[in-house]
């Protein structure tokens, strides 16, 4: 297999806006330390509770394929938390705070992963532009992350799944401007990053699309109306 040339990385990685918002000295300089790894579907890159010790661990970008970053509730049913694709970045948290990762990330295909080691990572944090692109990251993590718990704990059922919906359309973790119609997703993840039952959902989805918000058929989930599906998602 012929591997991609310097040029043809970062053209790929600029999908993703928050790589390509960093300058273009800072994306060479983050491509051309990174090492290319690869994982088969349900391999595992690190677990929740690993500890990374001092001078290891790494920063991760989706090349090709997907990352799904998820948790284990009480009951033992996966809870997915994200879903990263091709150009986003992950894995600096750990490597900021020194703590244990706060999630399990695992390829949901035959997923490739551009590794940015821990030294070259420390490195890149004092180029000041990299470093300010590194904390929009985590300030678009923490509004994330606030805006699920907002959602569990004030919102109804419907307003959770289409303010999902429309996070998936835009690539969930990317947040592209442009939503895409088909949202990347089965029903069956999108449950289980909702917390709710493959029955409650069939019911608010089929309620939606009567709505016309939404449009469903062979297992995919398409987008019919963004101004609606926000009408929706607004809901109490």
């Amino acid at each position: 297999m012929t591997l991609p040339t310097p040029a043809e990385l970062l053209r790929r990685m600029s999908v993703n806006p928050w790589f390509s918002a960093l300058p273009v000295a800072d994306r060479k300089a983050l491509v051309g330390a990174c090492e290319r790894q690869h994982y088969a579907a349900g391999e595992m890159l690190f677990r929740q509770g690993d500890v990374v010790p001092p001078g290891q661990g790494a920063f991760y970008g989706v090349l090709s394929g997907g990352i799904k970053a998820s948790s284990l509730r009480e009951d033992g049913k996966e809870a997915i938390l994200a879903v990263l694709e091709a150009g986003n970045w992950f894995g600096e948290i750990s490597l900021i705070d020194g703590q244990a990762r706060t999630h399990d990330a695992t390829a949901a295909g035959d997923t490739q992963v551009l590794a940015l080691a821990r030294a070259d990572f420390d490195r890149m944090m004092k180029r000041p532009a990299f470093a300010l692109g590194v904390c929009r990251l985590l300030a678009g993590r923490v509004r994330s992350l606030y805006g699920m718990v907002e959602d569990a704990t004030l919102r109804s059922t419907r307003a959770r799944v289409a303010r999902r919906l429309l996070l998936l359309a835009r690539g969930d973790a990317s947040q592209a401007r442009d939503p895409r119609r088909v949202v990347p997703v089965s029903q069956e993840a999108l449950a289980m990053m909702l917390g709710v039952s493959r029955q409650t959902l069939s019911k608010e989805l089929h309620g939606l699309m009567r709505e016309g918000a939404i449009e469903l058929g062979y297992g995919r989930i398409a987008i019919a109306s963004v101004p609606r599906l926000e009408q929706f998602g607004v809901g109490v």
